[in-house]
């Protein structure tokens, strides 16, 4: 990794916006692309900046911007849909034929600079209600709201398992939360983040290193659970989720494998009529997590262990990449 000046973006139509960054979390995409190169399909060509957690102070906007004014702070919502294809006309955009998307090869270069240009459509305002690093993370967290909204739960006594305890199974657990639904359980192999999964209101921990998860669950809630969101891209864990299953149950997968493949267990899905569901990202859910963080219903600064400075970026992504120091959430302020 290495920090390089380059010329300051220029906004190119009437709708842009150029953003001076405030606060940018490493996510564990922007770690895939850092130590792997790569994401499924998507390659990275060197260089290449990455990042697209990020929040900013509005510092130029085009003739046609209404929306957000200069000086305003503003939330990034790092994908640019066409708003013409076929996805985005049915309610989309997040599967946007034309989709590009900040930090992602081939599309967007990220936000790890100072400064961005993105169209206007992608910022939403949130001046004296949020601070750089909560708006930044508002990102990560839609992916949580939206997890929960797929899973389509619709009672709050539901019984729920996650795997990985990173940001994006803590979000969803804040999510969980948040709609009053609290018989949840955490199932992670770094006990600290076990801990931290604790503190933000999992019922039951469990560590699949020294203990049988199926078994575990099954002490916990003896006809296994109703949803189980998977978190973490492992195997292993796709593999005791359909375990911990209860007839009928919902699998949602929400983790990125680093093989972009998963071997399931068709026999046991099959017999256990299990609903599979797939989650991209997210869709129309960045307002929505704004009001939860705004009116305390979660606290997501909770899930921040490290804040870098942009000179520290290596430091960052290697803490991260090498789960050290304890590191869940790591943060770039500027």
């Amino acid at each position: 990794m290495e920090l390089l000046s380059t010329p300051e973006p220029l906004l190119t139509g009437e709708n842009d916006v150029k953003i001076k960054l405030a606060s940018i979390g490493v996510c564990g995409s922007d770690i895939h692309y850092y130590a792997e190169g790569k994401i499924g399909t998507q390659v990275v060509s060197y260089p290449f900046a990455v990042g697209h957690e990020c929040s900013g102070y509005i510092v130029e906007t085009g003739s046609g911007v209404t929306n957000v004014r200069t000086g305003d702070l503003v939330v990034v919502d790092p994908a640019v849909h066409c708003g013409t294809c076929d996805q985005c006309l049915s309610g989309r955009p997040h599967t946007c034929r034309n989709n590009r998307f900040l930090g992602c090869p081939g599309q967007l270069e990220g936000c790890l600079s100072e400064y961005i240009v993105m169209p206007s459509f992608t910022c939403f305002p949130v001046t004296g209600k949020l601070n750089p690093v909560q708006a930044a993370l508002i990102e990560p967290f839609t992916i949580g709201v939206y997890s929960v909204k797929q899973a389509g739960i619709t009672k709050k006594n539901v019984s729920a398992v996650i795997f990985g305890a990173g940001p994006i199974g803590l979000s969803i657990l804040l999510k969980l939360s948040a709609d009053g639904i609290d018989n949840v359980g955490m199932v992670e192999p770094l006990d600290y983040r076990l801990q931290k999964a604790g503190q933000l209101g999992a019922r039951y921990l469990v560590n699949p290193v020294t203990q049988d998860v199926e078994e575990a669950i099954k002490r916990q809630e003896e006809l296994l659970v109703d949803v189980a969101f998977e978190a973490s891209g492992e195997q292993q864990a796709v593999t005791d989720a359909v375990k911990a299953l209860k007839p009928g149950g919902k699998l949602v997968l929400v983790g990125i494998p680093p093989s972009a493949q998963y071997t399931f267990d068709m026999d046991l899905m099959r017999r256990k009529e299990l609903t599979l569901i797939n989650i991209r990202r997210q869709n129309h859910c960045v307002q929505e997590a704004i009001d939860l963080a705004i009116n305390g219903k979660v606290n997501l600064e909770k899930m921040v262990t490290h804040q870098f400075s942009l000179e520290q970026a290596d430091i960052a992504f290697d803490m991260v990449a090498g789960y050290k120091n304890g590191a869940i959430k790591a943060m770039i302020d500027f």
